[in-house]
């Protein structure tokens, strides 16, 4: 099986300007005569591209043959899950703004595993989207440039690999507004519910949170950095973490709603309340934290404006795209107070 696979690869990267090269001919003259839409021709030349073809194993990629094409009004979105509200919202942003372009969205979801991204990816690409748009970057990850070798039109949105366009909030700013708030309340022990070093989401708002405390002059400790997985679950967990220090934050800022709601539950639990005892800042500002029995402070990210420049990026042609970053807003409400 695994020389198959091999050999299967190896087909894969034979492309049309190889089977050019070798036939004498020019890319477009190979283009033509392997394209199953055209009649197909007798002629000597003809056959002598398909004979050429054939003994390098050339496999015509109709796939990206269409996305190049770009001609079915279809966008893929690719998405970890849409149990996360974050996920959702943005999708719905997406869907909205292709709408007012006369395209269509269609969804993936992957639970966050690269594999998975990349089965999704292909299964989007045979049904013919015009490109693809992804929310489960990693850092390290050359999924982006498999895409690009192949032509397939993509962009990152609210996270990024550090390379490919991608239109995000700015996180670190972000945390960094989160973080300050808590510090203008007075508070000086303020934990950090972080999220997965792979995202650059969780990473940037870190960055946020480390830098409002370098500009107050407080040092940072490493007991109050505590990860998560951005789900309330394991926000929960994160929380009994930080309580059962011994000298337990007065403040938490998590990365995300969901694991502030985490957060909610494990400080309940414990006997405590919010904001008496504990101040807490989530970020996105999903519908459900306003209506919460002690509505969240939290960080607004603009899902639309993310969706509508995720949407310009893909479709533009510039090779300088790079990272737009939207910028959030603090939203005060009540589970944050001056320190006591």
């Amino acid at each position: 099986m695994d020389s198959d696979e091999n050999t299967m690869k190896s087909k894969s990267r034979v492309t049309l300007h190889d089977v050019a090269r070798e036939a004498g001919v020019s890319k477009s003259t190979v283009s033509r005569m392997l394209d199953e839409r055209l009649p197909n021709s007798d002629s000597p030349k003809a056959r002598h591209v398909r004979q050429v073809a054939l003994r390098l194993g050339y496999v015509r990629d109709l796939s990206a043959a269409n996305l190049r094409r770009g001609s079915t009004g279809t966008i893929g979105v690719i998405v970890p899950r849409l149990t996360d509200t974050v996920m959702a919202m943005f999708y719905e942003a997406v869907s909205a703004a292709a709408a007012q372009q006369g395209r269509f969205a269609i969804v993936a979801t992957t639970d966050d595993n690269p594999e998975a991204s990349r089965k999704a990816a292909e299964a989007l690409i045979r049904r013919g989207v015009d490109g693809l748009i992804l929310t489960t970057a990693r850092e390290g990850d050359n999924f982006g440039e498999e895409l690009r070798a192949r032509g397939v039109p993509f962009v990152y949105a609210l996270r990024h690999n550090g390379e490919s366009a991608a239109s995000v909030g700015d996180d670190q700013l972000g945390g960094y507004l989160a973080t300050r708030h808590l510090i203008d309340l007075g508070h000086r022990r303020i934990g950090i519910i972080a999220g997965p070093d792979y995202a650059t989401s969780s990473r940037g708002r870190l960055a946020g949170y480390h830098l409002a405390l370098s500009e107050a002059e407080i040092a940072p400790a490493p007991e109050l950095i505590v990860p998560s997985t951005f789900s309330i679950e394991s926000g929960e967990t994160a929380a009994n973490t930080l309580l059962s220090l011994a000298k337990p934050p007065t403040a938490i800022f998590a990365i995300n709603d969901n694991t502030a709601i985490g957060s909610m539950s494990a400080i309940a639990r414990a006997g405590l309340s919010v904001p008496n005892d504990i101040s807490l800042v989530g970020y996105n500002d999903i519908p459900i934290v306003s209506r919460l029995p002690v509505p969240l402070t939290t960080v607004r990210v603009p899902f639309d404006r993310v969706a509508e420049v995720a949407l310009a990026l893909l479709f533009d042609d510039s090779s300088e795209r790079g990272v737009r970053k939207i910028t959030p807003s603090l939203i005060p409400r009540k589970s944050t107070s001056p320190l006591n």
